[in-house]
């Protein structure tokens, strides 16, 4: 570890290489991560499924490009059927569990987690996959540093995408609907809202906004059944941290995880990344439970 350290010192330009590196993978959790913030705070149903839509985006880009359609372009085709899948499930499974208690939601987003990682393994087998992107590498500092253009993609796509979420939330009369569902639900169905339609048409966007991060890093890294775990957890650190509805925060909080995970899994080595992200878990729910007792004891 020492030794990792005193190379950061000794090389400075090598923080750029992690910095940027940092960047361009918290812009795909940024991806993983609106959505389930989206859901949460609407229908506030805590999705322990999302990695496993982010893999299924990802396999569906896979069998795509099988087929001779270019990965960037099987964007678009992939969020479709993941808005339609979205929309299945939620008719399916999510509409029971809305009303009921915690508990019982996450126990059936977990149910829903197991069975998808299962039909993946037996449709596409255990082995990983990756996707080819064609796209090169920028270079700097005489190639001493280097990012490749997809990963400088993946930040211009989340940032576009979060944009274009907070203008669909705030300027469409859909938007407004979700919003005004997302603060009182039973309000929102005395106004004329059909809450029903706002929430599957909630849940189906977070699944197309999977299916577009599935694969972007099925061209960044590699796809795997049982792999969907690992962003579901980084999902739920983002969306903690950051708080719901907050996506500007859920951006920087994504960002700042990116870059965090990239020096820890230097410094540490790559076997405690997700350690690390564990970690900030449970230190973020540890400080906001004492915030919330001084809260409490400031009321008393």
């Amino acid at each position: 570890m020492w030794d990792n350290l005193q190379i950061l010192g000794n090389a400075p330009v090598f923080n750029i290489q992690l910095l940027l590196n940092g960047l361009s993978i918290g812009a795909v959790f940024a991806l993983a991560a609106y959505g389930l913030a989206l859901v949460w705070g609407v229908t506030s149903v805590k999705n322990l499924a999302q990695g496993d839509f982010v893999m299924m985006g990802g396999y569906l880009g896979y069998e795509l490009s099988r087929h001779g359609i270019h990965p960037m372009v099987a964007i678009v085709p992939v969020a479709a059927l993941m808005f339609g899948y979205g929309w299945i499930i939620y008719k399916l499974i999510i509409r029971r569990v809305i009303q009921l208690d915690l508990f019982t939601s996450l126990l059936a987003t977990f149910g829903l987690a197991i069975t998808m990682q299962q039909a993946l393994n037996l449709v596409f087998g255990p082995d990983v996959r990756t996707l080819k992107s064609g796209f090169g590498r920028f270079e700097m500092f005489n190639g001493m540093v280097d990012i490749t253009q997809i990963r400088v993609i993946a930040f211009g796509m989340c940032l576009v995408l979060a944009i274009a979420l907070v203008m669909f939330l705030k300027r469409s009369r859909i938007g407004q609907a979700i919003r005004a569902t997302a603060q009182d639900p039973r309000a929102a169905r005395v106004l004329g809202v059909n809450t029903d339609m706002v929430y599957a048409l909630t849940f189906s966007i977070n699944s197309a906004i999977c299916g577009v991060a599935g694969v972007i890093i099925a061209m960044i890294w590699v796809i795997q059944p049982f792999y969907g775990i690992a962003y579901s957890v980084r999902a739920f650190v983002i969306v903690t941290a950051a708080g719901l509805g907050n996506f500007p925060a859920v951006i920087l909080t994504a960002l700042g995880l990116g870059v965090i995970e990239q020096y820890s899994g230097f410094v540490l080595g790559a076997q405690f990344q997700q350690a690390t992200v564990v970690g900030l878990l449970l230190a973020i729910l540890i400080w906001r439970q004492a915030r919330l007792r001084r809260q409490r004891m400031v009321l008393q």
